[in-house]
């Protein structure tokens, strides 16, 4: 299988869409102001280099939307096809995100995950993510239509 890694477009953004839609977790994890075509834009703008997808001739199969505040990354929005995961195309996609972030100066990366997404877990832990059980993850939004969350 011939898979392409390149940087991410505004014009990835109806496939990119589509790809967090092809399941439940990453589906629960989009709002419908951050995540719109508006949204991901603005995303993609600021961080123009550290956003990848996976392409299998022109297909968007996997995407990692990664960005940093000068400080510290995150790793937001990482998804594979369910058809094409468990081939490397995952651990390909964080390793692009982190030489990027690597090479913008950023030493220290985090990413969030839901606490029953069994599977993602696994694979961050075999990425080399530590799980930070002194901290509390806080939100607050600012925009009525963005959820709390649980």
């Amino acid at each position: 299988m011939d898979i392409a890694i390149r940087l991410l477009t505004i014009d990835d953004y109806d496939q990119m869409f589509s790809l967090w839609n092809s399941t439940e977790q990453s589906k629960r994890a989009l709002n419908p102001v951050d995540d719109s075509r508006e949204g991901i834009e603005r995303y993609i703008k600021r961080n123009p280099s550290t956003c990848f997808g996976a392409f299998l001739a022109e297909k968007l199969i996997g995407v990692i939307l990664t960005g940093h505040d000068g400080r510290r990354g995150i790793i937001h929005h990482m998804c594979v096809h369910p058809d094409f995961r468990r081939q490397g195309i995952a651990s390909q996609l964080v390793d692009c995100a982190e030489k990027a972030l690597h090479a913008e100066g950023i030493q220290k990366i985090f990413g969030l995950v839901f606490k029953d997404n069994d599977t993602a877990n696994s694979f961050w832990e075999k990425q080399g993510y530590s799980l930070r059980t002194n901290l509390n993850y806080r939100n607050k939004s600012l925009n009525a239509q963005v959820p709390l969350g649980e």
